[in-house]
């Protein structure tokens, strides 16, 4: 039984390719630079976006990617002191794999929201939809999960 289960998994793994990377590779010297936005305050909506992030780190290597995950409109909501308390761990996290995460101040100004109630470590930037466009023409892939 042992050696059908052995036979069974190494047929299932010949039909998996691995992905073949662009040149030039992934490295400390050139990592993948990649921009996420959170604009959705729903708890699946900024979960997706965080595991997307984490798991483009855990392939390519935290230490070959650069990850901006830009937060307005209702997504300012991951990004607040007193918000989801698993949001905020796993925001948390991630900032310690210097994962950036910025925050809008058009939305704060809208929403009333003072910069001291944002998380620490957390950038303000102008315009959230506008730090999306200067990052990708400085050649960060924009990701929509």
């Amino acid at each position: 039984m042992r050696l059908l289960f052995v036979a069974w998994m190494m047929i299932a793994t010949l039909g998996l390719a691995d992905t073949e990377f662009a040149e030039p590779k992934p490295s400390i010297d050139n990592p993948r630079k990649f921009v996420f936005p959170i604009t959705s305050a729903k708890l699946e909506d900024i979960n997706h976006v965080l595991s997307s992030a984490n798991n483009v780190m855990k392939f390519y290597g935290p230490e070959k990617t650069e990850v901006v995950i830009v937060a307005y409109s209702q997504g300012i909501k991951a990004l607040l002191k007193k918000g989801r308390p698993k949001i905020r761990k796993r925001v948390e996290a991630l900032m310690t794999y210097d994962v950036e995460f910025i925050a809008c101040h058009n939305t704060m100004r809208t929403l009333k929201i003072k910069e001291d109630a944002l998380l620490d470590g957390v950038e303000v930037v102008t315009a959230g939809i506008v730090e999306l466009i200067e990052r990708q023409l400085r050649g960060y892939i924009y990701i929509r999960p």
